[in-house]
């Protein structure tokens, strides 16, 4: 990861000014980053259909429905959304255990360790991107309680359309093996959100199509890796 990857800071770094974050106000992101996703997420979605039937057939026969977790997110300009992704825990998981997903969490199904390990439950958010509520790069969407806690420099991650991927997600692919166990939101709170929000920040001020075609090809890469590892390295 590139130094100044490595030593951004967020919230009282005075050096970073309006210019910093000039590309916000681009043309690129602005206009031609909804276009293009629109168009990809909808051939993707059409390509995927069968894939989206043999999940939410899976999903049904274990744990029943519903298909879709549709927990609320914080979303561009501060307008908060509904994410789709295909449901990975038991009914009503959110009022057994907190919003972080801890290591072996006891909520995640059979079907749904196997989507996260793959991460094929994050697909159903191409529903969100045709939406335009999401892009397939751009600031991972965080939970409405964490960004209506923003300030000063981390209000321009609002200033970007939330995606399926960035930097933060590369750096915490495996999340749930950091959390740990036990106390999952706090050791989130205190150890991943504060990074986290630097990554989505840095984002932010680097938003370009080489950049998001830069993130999109290393995540594949790592999503392949990562599934290959579970399929035929066990």
């Amino acid at each position: 990861m590139d130094t100044d990857l490595q030593e951004l800071s967020v919230g009282n770094d005075k050096s970073l000014t309006e210019r910093d974050f000039a590309a916000i106000n681009g043309i690129y992101n602005r206009y031609v980053k909804r276009i293009i996703s629109f168009v990809l997420a909808l051939v993707l979605l059409i390509v995927l259909l069968p894939v989206y039937l043999i999940i939410a057939i899976a999903i049904v026969a274990e744990s029943g429905f519903s298909v879709f977790y549709r927990g609320e997110r914080g979303g561009y300009r501060g307008k908060s959304f509904r994410i789709f992704k295909f449901r990975t825990m038991v009914k009503n998981a959110e009022l057994i255990g907190g919003g972080t997903t801890a290591l072996n969490d006891s909520r995640i199904t059979r079907v749904g360790k196997f989507l996260r390990k793959t991460k094929l439950d994050e697909i159903a958010q191409l529903i969100n991107i045709i939406k335009g509520e999401m892009c397939f790069v751009g600031p991972r969407p965080e939970l409405k309680r964490y960004t209506d806690m923003y300030k000063d420099y981390e209000l321009y991650i609002l200033q970007v359309r939330p995606g399926i991927t960035d930097f933060s997600s590369l750096e915490f692919i495996n999340l749930d093996e950091i959390v740990g166990q036990e106390n999952a939101d706090q050791m989130y709170e205190e150890h991943v959100l504060r990074r986290k929000n630097q990554l989505r920040v840095y984002y932010a001020m680097n938003v370009s199509f080489v950049t998001d075609v830069k993130l999109f090809f290393k995540t594949i890469g790592k999503v392949f890796k990562k599934t290959y590892r579970l399929l035929f390295q066990r």
